[in-house]
């Protein structure tokens, strides 16, 4: 077998040591850059178009019908999901500049709304500090949150909804915001 590539045959198939060949590896390469992952990062995704590769053959399941159709596919993918976490990490930052006030805070008032929002975090419930704590510490996606609790994303969102509105009063009631 020629090292690169991926046995096929019936049922399930082995990879060697890398499952892309040099023009795989190539063409998964342009399809990030031009999804607009920036060059720095394009190492990781292909990296992670290996990996889901021998995720593949590790679960048993049968090799794509054209390996590098299917890299190519991946590396679509993961280019949408750069810039789905992107605009989230925006997003979050223009939540947290929002939050302050418009002149730069000293430390003391720094410090005030890390103490006021870690007794607000403090008072809720087990339940909606754990979503708290998942979906914006720990920035995982509703979907997430909820499969690895086992519970519906409903409840996930509508824990996070009453936790928010908890905190917020608890910020205004301290007069922290």
């Amino acid at each position: 077998m020629l090292r690169g590539r991926i046995r096929r045959g019936r049922g399930p198939y082995v990879a060697d040591d890398d499952p892309l060949d040099a023009a795989q590896e190539r063409r998964v390469r342009a399809v990030l850059a031009l999804g607009g992952v920036p060059q720095a990062d394009l190492p990781d995704g292909v990296q992670q178009v290996r990996l889901r590769l021998l995720e593949r053959a590790a679960s048993g399941r049968e090799a794509p019908r054209d390996v590098s159709a299917w890299a190519a596919v991946v590396a679509s993918n993961l280019a949408m999901d750069w810039h789905r976490a992107r605009r989230r990490q925006e997003r979050l930052g223009e939540r947290l500049a929002a939050l302050r006030p418009a002149d730069h805070p000293s430390g003391e008032e720094t410090s005030l709304l890390s103490l006021a929002v870690a007794r607000g975090l403090d008072e809720l419930p087990d339940a909606q500090r754990q979503v708290v704590v998942l979906r914006f510490y720990a920035d995982l996606p509703v979907r997430s949150i909820a499969e690895q609790l086992g519970v519906p994303e409903g409840t996930v969102k509508s824990r996070l909804h009453t936790a928010v509105r908890a905190l917020r009063a608890r910020l205004h009631e301290d007069e922290v915001v």
